[in-house]
């Protein structure tokens, strides 16, 4: 069996001036002591605008920091979202982490999960499928070397 954890930062109201700072770093040292303990891997979401549901709207910068406390507890991207991220940015700032954590890194892809997340980025929750058709193509041309170019949106 393998034991792992997924975080989505939920910070429920009252907020004081240092709310996120503590969670954050009280999150960080779960993660270190997790590694410490065996477990296999943190997973780490992203969402955007969702208030007391989760203030995890950079998960790369999170896992990054993760992977300088931690040595061998794989670090996840549950998941990324393809209709408010380009898909090259996503390979850049992947391929980075994975450098960073010494190969550690596990990728989940998928796309924002309502009208309050993908609205501010002038995205249309009907339309969120099109991206993700769109963005295996974008991923393979980015491994490839060629141009990401794929005309239309991402």
């Amino acid at each position: 069996m393998k034991l792992g954890l997924f975080y989505e930062h939920q910070l429920p109201r009252p907020w004081t001036a240092d709310s996120e700072h503590r969670l954050l770093h009280e999150l960080l040292a779960q993660i270190e002591l997790a590694d410490a303990l065996g477990y296999d891997d943190a997973w780490e979401v992203e969402h955007h605008f969702l208030e007391a549901y989760s203030h995890s709207s950079a998960p790369e910068v999170f896992l990054a920091a993760a992977s300088q406390r931690t040595r061998r507890i794989r670090l996840g991207h549950g998941i990324v979202q393809l209709t408010t991220n380009h898909p090259a940015r996503v390979a850049e700032r992947v391929s980075t982490l994975d450098l960073l954590s010494n190969g550690r890194v596990e990728l989940g892809l998928g796309a924002g999960s309502s009208t309050t997340e993908l609205h501010p980025f002038e995205r249309r929750y009907r339309e969120k499928r099109g991206g993700r058709r769109r963005t295996p193509s974008c991923r393979a041309r980015c491994r490839c070397g060629t141009n990401t170019s794929g005309g239309g949106q991402w």
